[in-house]
């Protein structure tokens, strides 16, 4: 359950005093997410999302998410919008941690989406690059290829319950991953962690996009190889080259990938997966026992990095079929 830090009544009755939301009908966790704590504020106007941002957000980071998803709001997307105090204030304190509220969006995310859906996604991963072109604040990648070799070096025993000898083996597939990395594709402000969990449907229709806290700048197409790791294999392990096709159509509607994106794809979907992967080993070995989140097996990844590198180029993710 996604809720780190308890709020007492009088802490909750103190922050929503500084706003004008109405009066407060309901309040109550909610499971979904890894990073922060999350609730659901019901008031007599509307229903609102706040979130305390835990340690592992920086602070300093936080103007960025927020202005950014107000930037996207006002260009037409579907995320949720900060809500200013009475003061005009979208940040603020609450219980010892920055605090902020968001417009609650309608719709559910879908643990196995289907083609519709995928190429719904793909349409609103472009609009979303589009709309954030001339967003005016950066953010670097935390996350990105340069802290790779960190987060490995960081693992430093080979985990019991993972096969033997997965560190060296990663430390191989890293270097032939970074050694292939592209130079000169397009950058711009990406999501950066846009899983089925943190896409709204109602039906087909794709009604929010949430969860803008990895957000960054950094090379648009590998935004890309993030949603086909995390949309279209299958629970079997298998790559669905049908939800490839329709995701990548979808996106190409809005925005028409290059040559050079095109033939980079392999290298983007496998360095997406090792991202994944050693972020995953790291929790594998370093959540506590008894901890409120479970890590995620990091051996979905690794498979997914055992299928982007016998990839024989783009028609392997359905582009030219």
């Amino acid at each position: 359950m996604a809720v780190y830090t308890v709020i007492e009544d009088g802490e909750l009755a103190d922050f929503l005093g500084l706003y004008d939301l109405g009066q407060l009908l309901s309040f109550q966790g909610i499971a979904e997410g890894v990073e922060n704590s999350n609730f659901l504020l019901r008031t007599e106007r509307a229903n609102y999302i706040l979130t305390l941002y835990e340690k592992r957000v920086n602070e300093a980071d936080l103007p960025f998410f927020l202005g950014l998803m107000g930037h996207l709001g006002a260009a037409g997307l579907s995320c949720p919008l900060p809500v200013a105090d009475q003061k005009g204030r979208v940040l603020g304190r609450c219980a010892g941690r920055p605090a902020a509220i968001v417009s609650f969006l309608n719709g559910t995310s879908a643990a196995y989406p289907g083609t519709a859906k995928c190429q719904a996604l793909g349409r609103a991963l472009a609009q979303l690059h589009e709309a954030a072109s001339d967003f005016s604040l950066t953010r670097p990648n935390a996350l990105g290829p340069e802290s790779w070799p960190g987060l490995l070096a960081s693992v430093d025993r080979d985990p019991a319950d993972l096969p033997a000898g997965l560190r060296a083996a990663a430390a191989e597939k890293l270097g032939e991953i970074l050694a292939s990395w592209p130079d000169g594709l397009p950058e711009g402000i990406i999501h950066a962690d846009l899983f089925p969990n943190n896409v709204l449907f109602v039906g087909d229709q794709l009604t929010g996009l949430i969860d803008f806290y990895f957000a960054c700048r950094d090379i648009l197409s590998l935004d890309l190889a993030i949603c086909l790791n995390s949309w279209c294999f299958e629970p079997d392990g298998s790559f669905n080259i049908t939800k490839s096709r329709a995701l990548l159509a979808g996106y190409e509607s809005v925005r028409k990938l290059s040559a050079e994106e095109t033939a980079a794809l392999p290298v983007l979907c496998a360095g997406a997966a090792m991202r994944f992967f050693l972020t995953r080993l790291y929790d594998w070995l370093n959540t506590p026992e008894g901890a409120l989140v479970k890590p995620l097996n990091p051996m979905d990844y690794w498979a997914k990095l055992r299928f982007h590198a016998h990839a024989s180029g783009p028609q392997a993710y359905g582009i030219g079929l």
